[in-house]
């Protein structure tokens, strides 16, 4: 049918789709300072899935070099993947290939015969996939797969299914003689899976199956709808499609710690065959036993070869540095239950529980992940209404503030577990990118606080992105016990974040750093100002607010 007929768009050619590796795909950097280079990759200016600590640095190769044919096959385009003119688009569906599960518009642009073949397939597992016509549009065909649904607590079994979706469709292409695929974000709006641990599951599996199929494929096309998802495939795009050295050593720093097997799925230590020496080998292991002699196997005329990275595994002395899982899991439960103990200082001090190993980056992410996928699925309005923390508008250098306010954490009315939930979904937006945080402690004392142990953990679920774009805290009407909170959480919590703090005792000296209209600012703030400092060299409107500079003289 030609593309524009029937209510289907014009068809968009692969000429018409940005490769990956084309020149322009690089975006400017951010200006630099003078006399410096500008980066060569286009990636920099964005925020990173993990903390460089996380990443593989130092661990020798990289997990992901630079390799230009698999590159000059990857593109990647805003919009919906059935108007590319490509041998097979990805339908995301449910397991009964229902019309209404199908990916939005994907039904009414290719016809109704799209749906009665479907009736004819007899459904489709989780993970799997199966092709049919694509009949109306541009492409050949379509391969229909089942994503997940997303659980915190059933994580890894959700990524291994996600991994398995876009393998199969994958595997289908090639076994049908079929060189061109666009996908879309398989799952992600329907199911709550997040987003960008799903980006990682979804361009990694990519990558390690063209590293195999280069040859049989001549085009992978990843299409988003959003800005959003647009944004995360251009910054994590380059951690497994690095286009130059530079980008292959950044992405070394910042890939995850577990970036799956040679097939993108993640790797469960709990399911390895775990091999052990028998008994009598390891009496006897010093008098290792004759190699055989290679022999022919019986009625084939085919010679067995000894496989010598296999015979490695095997050997003793090898197998007896490996480390059994599950007693590596039983040191780490030991090790936290030590911590503990040697913090129970500061639970006596009323100081909360501090002990516990830290968390490594990619646990952090892991446990932000799986907090934000949770927040995002309840409806939190009654924390929200509670005003303890909302949006301002951005500081003096043009960065977003969140603002809190310490009266309005009721601890006694509060549950605490959903106020973290709101706390993660908040913050998720501004932590992206530089931000900057106002604290009103006005009238804060009269209301118990949380302990450090809490506000320890608070910052674990928000991950190390917080930690790093925070810019500064802002923190108006500081009293003598908060200075003292604040100095033992750069102690005993994170020196690096809690040193940001900025106290201010005015909202003149505030306006400074925020302006004035860029704030929300309760009617108890501006009262409390006023008390504390006397009314010294400032004036309140009391119907619109507005602080004034009292003139001199």
């Amino acid at each position: 049918m030609a593309p524009g007929v029937g209510g289907v768009e014009p068809a968009v050619t692969l000429d018409q789709v940005p490769r990956w590796s084309d020149p322009d795909q690089r975006l400017p950097s951010s200006p630099t300072a003078a006399g410096s280079e500008a980066p060569a990759s286009s990636f920099l200016s964005f925020a990173d899935p993990l903390d460089a600590a996380a990443g593989a640095g130092g661990r020798g190769a990289s997990r992901f070099p630079v390799d230009d044919d698999v590159n000059s096959k990857i593109y990647l385009w805003r919009g919906q993947p059935w108007s590319l003119e490509v041998d097979a688009v990805v339908n995301s569906t449910n397991e009964s290939l229902d019309e209404a599960h199908s990916s939005p518009g994907l039904h009414a642009a290719a016809g109704p015969e799209l749906a009665e073949e479907c009736a004819t397939l007899g459904g489709c597992r989780t993970g799997m996939a199966k092709m049919t016509n694509a009949y109306d549009l541009p492409a050949r065909k379509v391969i229909h797969t089942v994503g997940p649904k997303y659980a915190v607590k059933y994580h890894t079994a959700a990524e291994s299914a996600l991994s398995h979706c876009y393998r199969s469709c994958m595997e289908l292409l090639v076994e049908n003689g079929l060189e061109s695929i666009a996908m879309g974000c398989i799952y992600t709006e329907a199911k709550n899976y997040p987003r960008e641990p799903a980006a990682h599951v979804a361009i990694r599996t990519v990558r390690r199956f063209l590293e195999k199929q280069k040859d049989n494929i001549t085009a992978v096309v990843f299409c988003t709808i959003s800005s959003s998802d647009t944004e995360i495939y251009k910054r994590l795009l380059p951690l497994y499609f690095p286009r130059d050295k530079q980008e292959e050593e950044i992405a070394s720093l910042k890939l995850p710690a577990d970036v799956g097997d040679e097939n993108g799925e993640p790797i469960i230590d709990e399911r390895k065959i775990r091999i052990k020496t028998l008994p009598a080998e390891a009496e006897n292991s010093k008098y290792p036993a004759p190699v055989p002699a290679d022999n022919p196997l019986s009625g084939s005329g085919l010679t067995r070869r000894r496989n010598s990275k296999m015979d490695s595994y095997l050997d003793p002395t090898f197998m007896s540095i490996i480390k059994d899982p599950d007693l590596r899991r039983k040191e780490q439960w030991e090790k936290s239950a030590q911590a503990k103990k040697g913090f129970n200082c500061a639970k006596l001090l009323g100081l909360g529980d501090l002990g516990g190993p830290a968390l490594s980056a990619a646990e952090e992410y892991s446990l932000h992940s799986r907090y934000l996928a949770k927040a995002n699925s309840l409806n939190l309005s009654e924390i929200a209404e509670m005003k303890i923390i909302y949006r301002g508008g951005v500081d003096s250098e043009g960065r977003p503030v969140m603002v809190v306010v310490g009266a309005h954490f009721l601890l006694r009315c509060l549950d605490l577990e959903r106020f973290v939930l709101y706390v993660v979904k908040e913050f998720e937006p501004l932590i992206q990118k530089p931000y900057s945080i106002v604290y009103f402690h006005s009238a804060a004392s009269l209301q118990v606080q949380p302990d450090l142990g809490f506000m320890k953990r608070l910052q674990q679920m928000l991950g190390r992105k917080h930690q790093r774009n925070l810019q500064a805290i802002y923190v108006l009407h500081p009293t003598l016990g908060l200075r003292t909170a604040i100095l033992a959480l750069q102690l005993l919590v994170d020196g690096d974040v809690w040193k940001k703090v900025v106290y201010v005792d005015r909202l003149m000296h505030l306006f400074r750093y925020v302006p004035r209209e860029q704030l929300t600012i309760p009617d108890f703030v501006f009262q409390h100002d006023l008390e504390v400092n006397g009314g010294k060299g400032i004036i309140v409107d009391p119907r619109t607010k507005h602080v004034y500079q009292r003139p001199s003289g």
